[in-house]
């Protein structure tokens, strides 16, 4: 007899209880049925009769520059595989094409199947990071500083949870390879299934290790932007004393005439215009030197 698979999406806890084989915990049941939220976290575990787990895809979406989290919960018996999807608070449910396969397979393989999608979702992460970094280095010089550091964070953020995601999965996985997960009888992950999931234990290893190199990819395009904003203020900074020092000759003329030679300016030497000459020179006299120094 062929085994069967059932898929629900946002069910009510009625429709979930009408469609479990067997009696689950009652916070099983309150896992299934909670609320997505906006970065769930992998679960899994054995309760005797059945595995109950929930897995975390994530799907980029390039066009709003954020990766999506998509929920899946299963209950997997020798008989059935029972998957509840969730609809994300923004996005589209996980899509279960991995499980729409023909033939007699068994529920283990099922669950096989499913992680191992899971897994490669990762792998398209990977992919949209590395070019969302490169399009933030190819415009960190020309696009606002205010824009660069919006999605150096946001990247920054869903990096870090993709990569706690990776690892938790990854240990979840362990623990179907090391045998410490199955059902009583140990009939859901015979030693066939268990190789299987080696190989997605080597997908979710890459996965996390390519995260950690984008993580550090945009750590150095972040101290790049810090750099450049640095270097802006220098220049700021620079130009601000050029001011500073090309209008403290001509106060200290111009105080210094003030003072000292108030009623002696109808005298020809001390005529307004040699101090406008004084003046004049030594404007053009500190520009030039600052020309000079190439610090204007």
């Amino acid at each position: 007899m062929a085994v069967r698979w059932l898929d629900l999406v946002d069910p009510t806890r009625e429709q979930l209880v009408d469609a479990l084989e067997v009696h689950v915990a009652s916070e099983v049941l309150e896992m299934l049925l909670a609320a997505p939220v906006e970065r769930p976290r992998p679960h899994l575990e054995g309760h005797g009769e059945y595995v109950f787990g929930v897995l975390v895809a994530m799907s980029p979406v390039p066009e709003e520059d954020r990766i999506e989290s998509r929920e899946v919960g299963f209950v997997a018996t020798t008989e059935r595989l029972l998957t509840v999807r969730k609809t994300p608070p923004v996005g589209e449910a996980w899509a279960p094409e991995c499980l729409e396969v023909a033939g007699d397979v068994s529920v283990g393989e099922l669950v096989f199947r499913l992680v191992d999608d899971v897994a490669d979702s990762f792998l398209d992460v990977v992919d949209a990071a590395d070019a969302e970094i490169d399009e933030l280095e190819d415009h960190i010089d020309d696009w606002p500083s205010a824009r660069v550091r919006r999605r150096i964070s946001s990247l920054r953020h869903d990096l870090i949870h993709a990569r706690r995601t990776v690892g938790a999965t990854r240990a979840k996985v362990r623990r179907i390879m090391d045998k410490r997960l199955d059902i009583a009888n140990e009939e859901l992950f015979p030693e066939k299934v268990e190789r299987l999931f080696a190989d997605t234990y080597e997908t979710l290893f890459r996965a996390g290790e390519e995260l950690d190199m984008a993580r550090d990819l945009l750590a150095s395009s972040r101290d790049y932007h810090q750099s450049l904003i640095a270097e802006n203020q220098n220049e700021v900074v620079k130009k601000l004393t050029v001011i500073a020092s090309a209008l403290l000759l001509p106060t200290l003329i111009v105080g210094f005439y003030g003072q000292n030679f108030l009623h002696s300016f109808n005298d020809f030497y001390w005529s307004i215009g040699v101090s406008v000459g004084l003046i004049v020179a030594s404007t053009i006299a500190q520009l030039a030197v600052f020309r000079w120094r190439h610090w204007i």
